[in-house]
């Protein structure tokens, strides 16, 4: 199954996402047929149960699907991976029946699109919070980064709630009463239609809570919340391996992918710096190997240079950055 998985993953970066990534990077959106084909594939549900008719890959195997996708189309790929966030939510022990039986098996297929608005787990001062109100809950304040508007149809929100808690949310994600949408203009993966989101009162019906848990500044900093935002960085040094031809880098490619599978709680910050830092060498190597070439709008080295540097800051921490700015040497820790 897991081979099979792996051989569709390929075949769809090869024949339907890599021959469109220039035009995607050029567009407002990914194309819709890009998400309609990983439905297609099931590839929504990879790392769903195969009891509501997800694929229930490891992580290791779902992280290299995740990988394949990425030398394809980061956009592509970046849209999709915030999918898995509901997806986990759902498939949890302790979601509520309501839910996951309603919206489980549509979003293993694909037929129900999430995206995720997590400003409430940023560390500081809540920048988006829940307050319970008779009927729901009302949030406000802003989050400044979430993907796929107009490709998802959901949004997984964790916001900080009463008494230092995480409230888990599922919101439309559409145009509604209080919500102002900004557009956040990108250098690169802009067709992921990143937006801005501030919330004055915006209401959420109860039975769309997930969970209300005690706030944990440790939460969003384990392997399982870290990992597969790796994959893209080692799918896009992996498709600068392949149009540089066999170099050292394809061992390097190896090493990071093992040391990212084989990270703990302790170690995955500095796996996940490891491969953002590979990923923009083997971008520079590329637009090095192919000359004045690589610098024209038409090259696929100068796209790939500017998502490596977009994955030297996606989805960071304090460790990941500390590891990275030593790396590149700007530091002497």
């Amino acid at each position: 199954m897991t081979a099979n998985v792996l051989t569709e993953a390929r075949r769809i970066a090869e024949q339907v996402l890599f021959p469109a990534a220039m035009a995607t990077d050029r567009a407002d959106a990914v194309p819709a047929l890009h998400f309609d084909a990983l439905a297609a594939a099931g590839l929504y549900g990879i790392f769903g149960p195969a009891e509501a008719g997800g694929l229930g890959l490891d992580r290791p195997a779902g992280c290299a699907v995740v990988e394949e996708l990425a030398s394809g189309c980061l956009a592509t790929t970046f849209i999709l991976i915030q999918h898995f966030g509901l997806l986990r939510a759902l498939s949890a022990d302790d979601a509520p029946a309501r839910l996951r039986d309603a919206w489980l098996g549509p979003a293993c297929r694909g037929e129900l699109r999430a995206g995720i608005a997590l400003a409430g787990l940023l560390p500081g001062p809540p920048r988006l919070r829940a307050r319970p109100v008779s009927g729901g809950w009302i949030l406000g304040g802003t989050c400044p980064w979430v993907t796929g508007w107009g490709r998802v149809h959901v949004l997984l929100v964790a916001a900080r709630g009463p008494g230092d808690t995480i409230v888990t949310l599922v919101l439309d994600a559409a145009d509604q009463a209080g919500l102002t949408v900004t557009r956040q203009h990108l250098t690169a993966v802009n067709a992921s239609a990143t937006v801005q989101l501030d919330f004055a009162d915006v209401l959420v019906p109860a039975d769309r809570l997930v969970s209300r848990v005690p706030a944990d500044p440790a939460m969003n900093l384990t392997a399982a919340a870290l990992r597969v935002n790796g994959s893209l960085a080692l799918g896009l040094a992996g498709r600068c391996c392949r149009l540089l031809g066999a170099s050292p880098l394809d061992d390097e490619l190896d090493t990071c992918r093992q040391r990212l599978d084989a990270a703990g709680d302790e170690t995955i910050q500095a796996a996940r710096a490891a491969a953002s830092e590979l990923a923009v060498r083997a971008a520079a190597a590329l637009a090095v190997h192919e000359g004045s070439r690589s610098i024209t709008a038409a090259a696929h080295a100068q796209r790939l240079t500017r998502e490596a540097t977009f994955l030297l800051v996606f989805g960071s921490r304090p460790g990941i950055r500390a590891e990275l700015l030593h790396r590149l040497g700007a530091s002497a820790g």
